[in-house]
């Protein structure tokens, strides 16, 4: 084995040109592909903050059922034959019950209420549509983490005023107002009714911050002249938010009502999702395979030029497995080599991404570490070079060094 070891050592350093270029480009292909892993799970982080910021990992509601055409058959004699179709009350019935039995499922972290309201601010002449949402002040916050993209004002103070409201900082543009300002909202049953601003929030998603709003529960029950009973969704996140879809299922068959994970509720965003990775990983993948493909030509050159050398070896007594592992040895060199420069480098540019300001709403770029990718990487790595290695080797363990001797 030392022998072995020495022979692919004096290859590896007799052509150092060959060596390096190879290395170079496990080096390249490695750096490229934890770079690419990693931005990819920094986006899909990023993304998925944003998007729990305002919508939960499972919503419980009740879809508007239409009512069926009174007509099925179009005889002459009727004069409507197609009657106007009416949405039925979206009510969920006994929501304290519900949320007793959700919040006994192992799976599940926090459980709160909420009404969805439509309504028109208004502040002067100036009128824009908005969502004013119904909240449990503690429970909310804890599911969405609202006090964490608070810009002015304090989260808490919704608690104890039933007329307070925090708004999207787009709201607050729009409308040209701030703290301490009142406003005015008209619901869709035409309440009117003044709020007192209390909060600015800026959830880094635009189309939350400019149409959403918080309120108390039981105010946005008033504003659709509603009990305290009125409840149009159940909001429920989980410990692993990967698994929604399928504790949704079971919710729904527990429940029955309609239950929904966040990824059918962001279906589009998700495919997206979906099309990024399967590019990046497609491309990293190549880099790292035409990295190997680059070894495979040199240990292939190697073999070529170093054809009368094998024969020798085998000659004195070296068997075809012992010329493997040369050849393997001298792979395997490199590509460790490749890899550790490939890791270095891939640290040293995730490193510098995190300075850079993108801005907008994403901020700074969404990179770090990520272990996972790092080992993935350096595994795939080591093994196309390897493989790359050992193709050429069964070459050279099959040379026959009495023909090599009589040519």
């Amino acid at each position: 084995m030392n022998i072995n070891a020495d022979i692919a050592k004096t290859y590896i350093f007799s052509n150092k040109k060959l060596t390096a270029v190879a290395a170079l480009g496990v080096l390249l292909g490695m750096s490229v592909y934890i770079f690419m892993n990693s931005m990819m799970v920094g986006f899909d982080r990023s993304a998925n903050e944003s998007i729990f910021r305002s919508t939960p990992h499972i919503r419980v509601y009740k879809e508007d059922v239409i009512s069926q055409v009174l007509v099925q058959e179009h005889p002459e004699n009727y004069l409507i034959i197609n009657p106007k179709i009416v949405p039925k009350n979206n009510r969920i019935i006994n929501p304290n019950l519900i949320i007793e039995t959700i919040s006994k499922e192992k799976e599940v972290t926090v459980v709160t209420p909420q009404v969805n309201t439509s309504v028109f601010y208004n502040n002067g002449k100036s009128q824009i549509a908005g969502l004013a949402i119904g909240i449990l002040p503690n429970q909310a916050n804890q599911m969405y983490n609202i006090s964490s993209f608070m810009v002015e004002g304090l989260f808490d103070q919704l608690k104890s005023n039933m007329n307070g409201i925090i708004i999207g900082s787009g709201v607050a543009k729009k409308m040209n107002v701030t703290i301490g300002d009142n406003i005015n909202l008209t619901s869709s049953k035409g309440v009117n009714r003044n709020f007192k601003i209390i909060g600015i929030f800026k959830s880094n998603n635009s189309k939350v911050d400019n149409v959403n709003s918080y309120i108390n529960l039981s105010t946005s029950q008033q504003l659709l002249k509603e009990g305290n009973n009125y409840i149009t969704d159940i909001n429920v996140n989980i410990k692993d938010p990967e698994q929604a879809e399928e504790i949704a299922k079971k919710l729904a068959a527990m429940t029955g009502y309609n239950a929904e994970g966040w990824k059918q509720t962001n279906e589009t965003l998700m495919a997206a999702f979906r099309m990024r990775r399967i590019v990046i990983n497609f491309v990293s993948l190549t880099i790292l395979l035409v990295a190997g493909f680059g070894i495979y030509n040199i240990l292939n050159m190697t073999v070529t030029q170093k054809i009368n050398d094998i024969a020798i070896l085998k000659a004195i007594g070296f068997k075809g497995k012992d010329v493997i592992r040369i050849f393997v040895t001298q792979a395997v060199s490199i590509g460790f080599m490749g890899v550790i420069g490939g890791v270095i480098m891939a640290t040293i540019i995730i490193k510098m991404l995190q300075h850079v300001y993108i801005g907008g709403d994403i901020g700074y770029f969404p990179i770090r570490y990520e272990l996972a990718k790092y080992l993935q990487g350096v595994g795939i790595g080591m093994f196309i070079t390897f493989w790359a290695g050992y193709i050429p080797a069964r070459k050279a363990a099959s040379v026959d060094p009495v023909s090599i001797f009589r040519k």
